[in-house]
């Protein structure tokens, strides 16, 4: 399949205006990218797509980006990690998107449907319960200790949320996510050369995430 092809697809995709309603772009979008995705499984291989996140053309490298966070696996992560330094800020934000979503399929197709299920129960022991579970049965899906360490992170619970946190990083390496969560339980332990630590890993392996910045020059001073 041409490489225009995939070009083609992802212009056909909405362009938010500013005279659009956002709830109804929103809604023409998630359509959108329904089509989008099963032209992708239809015409390109998850190899192929890696392949042009290589491209010269910031707009091939832009839809490759999109198309993997639609259908990629955890095989895209490492591929995906290197766009977070593209030149091209918008195929580095995209790519960051993208990567939430390749870590949530992190599992077998069933389990990352559980995933999905246990975080929409509504009560936080159920939503723990289920985690937990999930763990025992699938101890390497590195997204499900990170969804602890959050619920970890919202009781309070700093310290079992940095040993979630550190097992996720422990099995996903690129998980910016993870070691930005590492930063607040130090600070919020008052560590603050920890928390240093965590932020600058964080932003050195997603240096999209500018909102880090500030904390860590508030941080570099209070060592000074």
């Amino acid at each position: 399949m041409s490489v225009a092809h995939l070009v083609e697809f992802y212009r056909q995709l909405p362009r938010l205006q500013s005279s659009d309603d956002p709830d109804l772009w929103a809604a023409r979008m998630h359509d959108a990218l329904r089509g989008y995705r099963l032209q992708l499984l239809n015409y390109y291989s998850e190899g192929t797509l890696q392949r042009l996140l290589a491209s010269p053309d910031s707009e091939i490298r832009r839809a490759a980006v999109l198309a993997l966070g639609l259908i990629g696996t955890m095989d895209s992560n490492a591929a995906l990690a290197r766009v977070l330094h593209d030149e091209d800020s918008t195929s580095a934000r995209m790519a960051a998107d993208a990567l939430w979503q390749v870590w949530f399929r992190g599992g077998t197709e069933r389990q990352n449907a559980d995933l999905q299920r246990i975080m929409h129960l509504p009560d936080f022991l159920e939503i723990l319960a289920g985690l937990d579970d999930l763990i025992r049965e699938a101890p390497t899906f590195a997204e499900v200790y990170n969804q602890r360490a959050i619920l970890f992170f919202r009781r309070g619970e700093f310290a079992r949320s940095i040993a979630d946190c550190q097992k996720a990083l422990e099995l996903n390496p690129y998980h910016f996510g993870a070691n930005a969560g590492m930063g607040q339980c130090y600070l919020k332990m008052r560590k603050q050369r920890a928390a240093l630590r965590s932020f600058r890993q964080a932003l050195q392996t997603n240096p999209t995430m500018i909102q880090l910045a500030e904390t860590i020059q508030s941080l570099e001073k209070w060592g000074d």
